[in-house]
């Protein structure tokens, strides 16, 4: 028997029979009961992290513990490919895309394989693929065809002198990234997907998700998608035939505005400051706002910025004027792009109101009738009485929204309506690695779909990106010209391509049917496995990936190709990887190289680490001590089992007098038992695999103790042969290298995956008695035999009137004592 753990050979043996047996291979037997588990798939940046490993990591241990449970269990893998890095190292490195990307993707593929992930690779796919993007041109063509595709102008970075359009993150403090010109906002034609028709069912169907999905991911989609129930008010505008039309949820402080906000872009704003002295100031303004980061122009900004535009607004109640501003941190896609504000109860105008100096109306009294607009400190948002509201004074607030609405309607001056955050998907890309979108356009018959039989539009391949920022498909005139497939006359492409969230929108559908070629997917297949049973990735996904994943379902299913509407039934939001406090990042230089750690430690040991040491869902801290004692672990279960297997029996010794062997192998059970059953709900019921593994330590320990028993034949004892197995089936999830390697020597001729997952027998749950460690003062001092039917006095009495614990308190005064029932008593004394 070797003493360490020969990791490197054992690793390289079971990983390559895997793949010769086909270890991992799913088919659609319907005699087991199904089980989807899924990791959210990789972009292929070239290595994977740390953040990777864990994802997988996680998802792996559920497949394989699934699989031993008896599932049918689908566990793919596959490339979220396209993307706009391959594009830069197309112009740094001078290599075309399709090539940087697939040497990415093999180099990766070779680094999952090495860590033992549980994926059947016959299904994997690749969205940069024609065999994939086919039918995402295909997706796009039934969308527009169902009313969910349009084109419309919209707004994007735009550098002049590289005279393209630029993503947010090519833009660098207002700059172009490549040639340092200001960028500024140009409106084009783009395409969009109609996810708003989806608002009300996206929210609605959150309330299915509340026991499956975690709360912070429903309430981020909640908001994000922004259903808010209020009236759309009429202000007119002094000397103007113009209206200002605002949205607000709190009518009953209509009588409290001070001031009103537009967005920089509000259609009315330059017809406002038109011939008036704020014009120039304010058009300074507008052009400020405009160069922007987009992502930064938002209400999220902290820095709140405005300007006075010179015209006023008519409140429709009160009939005061009302100053008309333009601000930083009104967005047009909100609402109707302006703001009423009345910073007595609203506590960001109370901000801005302050910062410039502008009146504050108190219109709502607190109980106490203490409300004094000059000495308020801050806004007051809760409910109480209309004052200084006309008519509507002395109402509750509550009824007052009501009351206000009901008037304005009746007077048309408003009417009740409900608006949403959440906005069209715009999935125009100007970028050449994407799915081309397939569209030709014609002189005559315009917009024209490409027909299906010619899907897909392939992607030129072997391009060269000129040095400029130009899409290579605007220089490709073999892409670019073609036949109008209507009249027959000249045509020219869309150039545009699909945004990447199109591809992983879908991608969980293809997996039940890769190899598919006639469809997106074979339909019994999809009706065999959809939905996911299990999804895993990182809180930053919470949005847009997942809300545009159940877009895509519902959409699909209206399409007619499905009857499912959530395509995920639970979900996994694992937490970071943090090095020296901060999340690892190249830029920081606190990365770990997976690689190093499997060849210095093994796969196995850097699995257990990242397990073992925080729950999922908690950001784990690295540590490299860690991994050390994760693979010290490993060597300690080695050791034992091959000293079973070994039967080193030798040196036996008569029986003691005072060992009652029937109660040691009757303890051992009971251990045996309690740890099958933690293990098995900390697994299924809360995926606390630290508290699991933590548990498998516990029960090697009691193995070790159980072992030193120097009595002839003991490891002949059924209790003992079925701990050790079992306690090889459990860390099997964990570590499977090495558990398939004790499987084989412990003479099983099947693969340990295959074996069913133990039971625990809740008969042999019930402790008779069981050894409590004492501490004094946090150190262990003394274990303790006792009863298990004691009760807290009781063990008190007994543990104060040990020798070895008295010898310990002689002098001291006991000030607390901490009870950890039938596990630990920590005596703290003065």
């Amino acid at each position: 028997m070797e003493n360490n753990y020969p990791f490197k050979e054992i690793e390289s043996k079971w990983q390559k029979n895997w793949l010769d047996r086909g270890q991992f291979k799913t088919e659609e037997k319907n005699k087991y009961k199904k089980y989807y588990v899924l990791e959210m798939f990789p972009y292929p940046s070239g290595r994977i992290h740390m953040g990777h490993v864990r994802n997988y990591t996680i998802g792996d241990v559920i497949a394989r513990y699934k699989a031993m449970q008896g599932f049918n269990v689908l566990h793919p893998m596959g490339w979220d490919a396209f993307g706009l890095p391959a594009e830069n190292a197309a112009i740094k490195n001078k290599i075309p895309p399709a090539k940087w990307t697939n040497e990415n993707i093999n180099f990766m593929r070779a680094q999952l394989k090495k860590l033992g992930f549980s994926y059947d690779w016959e299904r994997e796919i690749n969205t940069s693929s024609p065999e994939y993007y086919k039918w995402n041109q295909w997706l796009f063509q039934k969308f527009f065809e169902k009313g969910l595709v349009y084109r419309k102008k919209s707004a994007v970075n735009w550098c002049p002198s590289c005279n393209t359009v630029l993503a947010n993150e090519q833009v660098v403090d207002g700059k172009c990234w490549r040639c340092q010109s200001v960028v500024v906002q140009k409106d084009i034609e783009q395409w969009f997907l109609k996810i708003t028709a989806y608002s009300d069912e996206l929210l609605a169907d959150l309330e299915n998700l509340k026991t499956s999905w975690p709360e912070q991911v429903l309430v981020m989609q909640k908001n994000w998608i922004g259903k808010s129930q209020g009236v759309e008010v009429k202000f007119s505008i002094k000397d103007s035939k113009d209206d200002l039309i605002i949205f607000t949820t709190r009518p009953d402080t209509l009588c409290g505005v001070t001031f009103m906000v537009l967005a920089p872009e509000h259609p009315l704003l330059l017809k406002l400051i038109k011939g008036k002295p704020q014009e120039k100031e304010v058009t300074g303004f507008i052009e400020k706002v405009k160069k922007e980061d987009l992502t930064v122009g938002t209400s999220l900004k902290k820095d709140k910025k405005g300007l006075f535009t010179g015209s006023f607004a008519v409140n429709p109640i009160t009939k005061e004027e009302i100053p008309i501003w333009v601000g930083n941190f009104v967005l047009m896609e909100y609402g109707t792009g302006a703001i009423m504000a009345v910073p007595a109860h609203d506590e960001r105008d109370f901000q801005f109101a302050k910062e410039y100096n502008i009146p504050i109306k108190v219109v709502i009294q607190n109980k106490d009738r203490s409300l004094d607009a000059d000495k308020m400190t801050g806004a007051y948002e809760d409910e109480g009485v209309l004052v200084n509201s006309l008519s509507f004074d002395n109402i509750q607030s509550s009824s007052a929204k009501d009351n206000i609405s009901q008037w304005l309607e009746k007077k048309n001056l408003g009417a009740k309506k409900t608006i949403y955050r959440l906005r069209d998907w715009g999935v125009s890309r100007q970028r050449y690695w994407g799915t081309p979108i397939p569209v030709i356009y014609c002189d005559k018959c315009g917009v024209v779909l490409v027909p299906e039989k010619d899907l897909p539009v392939k992607l030129p391949v072997d391009v060269e990106f000129s040095g400029t920022n130009l899409s290579p498909l605007l220089q490709d005139k073999a892409f670019l010209n073609v036949e109008c497939p209507k009249c027959g006359g000249k045509g020219r492409r869309e150039t545009d391509t699909l945004d990447t969230f199109f591809d992983s929108s879908w991608y969980y559908l293809r997996y039940t049917s890769p190899k598919e070629n006639k469809s997106l997917f074979n339909s019994k297949s999809i009706e065999f496995w959809m939905p996911v049973d299990q999804y895993i990735g990182g809180i930053e996904h919470a949005i847009l990936h997942l809300l545009y994943s159940r877009f895509f379902t519902k959409a699909m299913a209206d399409v007619g190709l499905f009857d499912i509407r959530e395509p995920f039934k639970n979900l996994l939001t694992q937490g970071m990887v943090i090095k020296d406090g901060y999340k690892m990042s190249k830029s920081r230089g606190n990365t770990v190289d997976p690689d190093s750690i499997l060849d210095y430690y093994g796969a196995d040991a850097a699995r257990l680490f990242i397990l073992f040491t925080a729950p999922p869902e908690r950001d784990l801290e690295w540590n490299d001590d860690g991994v050390e004692g994760a693979a010290r672990f490993i060597n300690r279960v080695w050791r034992l089992v091959n000293r079973y297997i070994d039967g080193h029996d030798s040196n036996f010794i008569s029986i003691p007098k005072d060992l009652d062997l029937e109660k040691e192998e009757k303890k051992l059970n009971n251990i045996l038992n309690k740890t099958i059953k933690k293990v098995t709900e900390d697994i299924e019921d809360r995926f606390h695999f630290n508290t699991a593994i933590s548990s498998i330590m516990e029960l090697v320990n009691e193995l070790y103790l159980f072992d030193d028993i120097k009595v002839e034949g003991i490891k002949q004892k059924p209790i003992y042969i079925n701990t050790i197995k079992s306690l090889v089936l459990m860390l099997a999830p964990f570590a499977p290298h090495l558990c398939e390697e004790l499987w084989e020597k412990l003479d099983s001729h099947t693969s340990v995956l295959k074996e069913t997952w133990p039971k625990f027998d809740s008969k042999a749950l019930i402790t008779e008695e069981y050894n409590l460690v004492v501490q004094i003062n946090g150190k262990v001092r003394s274990r303790i035999l006792l009863p298990a039917n004691l009760k807290d006095r009781q063990i008190r009495e007994k543990v104060l009137s040990d020798e070895k614990v008295a010898s310990w308190l002689t002098g001291k005064t006991v000030k607390k004592v901490i009870l950890v029932p039938e596990k630990l008593m920590n005596i703290v004394t003065e």
